[in-house]
């Protein structure tokens, strides 16, 4: 299938590749299936990209690329709707607030987006931790990659 991507233009995606939230995302609810596009040159930073919305992305990063001791802990709730069995069923991503220069970015650790990479179920979680920010500065946070 095709898709219209802000950053991409026409992209070709497989059905495989679209993650699915249930009940879309903060502010977006009627937004249910997204894809991940890779960024050239950058590993860990991706667009999340709207299936059905071109206009709509999100620059997305591997929040242990910048802050090694980053911890999720989620509630039964969310294991249950996201059907993870196991750790290993998880990855997690976090979404930037790009600046110019990128070293002024932000990163929204207290609302990371969780994906069961088993069945593409996902879910932005809210995190009750105070140590976390919606705006956590990426300034000198590099991990090595």
């Amino acid at each position: 299938m095709y898709i219209q991507t802000k950053y991409h233009s026409e992209v070709e995606i497989q059905e495989n590749e679209i993650l699915t939230f249930e009940k879309g995302i903060p502010g977006f609810p009627e937004e249910k299936k997204f894809t991940l596009l890779p960024l050239p040159d950058m590993t860990s930073v991706s667009i999340m990209q709207s299936v059905e919305t071109a206009g709509l992305a999100f620059v997305i990063a591997d929040p242990y690329s910048f802050f090694e001791k980053y911890n999720i802990m989620l509630d039964e709730n969310t294991v249950e709707q996201l059907e993870i069995k196991s750790e290993a069923d998880v990855s997690a991503f976090v979404i930037l607030t790009v600046q110019d220069p990128f070293e002024e970015s932000t990163a929204n650790l207290q609302a990371p987006i969780v994906v069961n990479i088993n069945t593409n179920r996902a879910k932005q979680v809210i995190l009750n931790n105070e140590n976390y920010k919606t705006k956590h500065p990426l300034l000198g946070q590099l991990a090595k990659r």
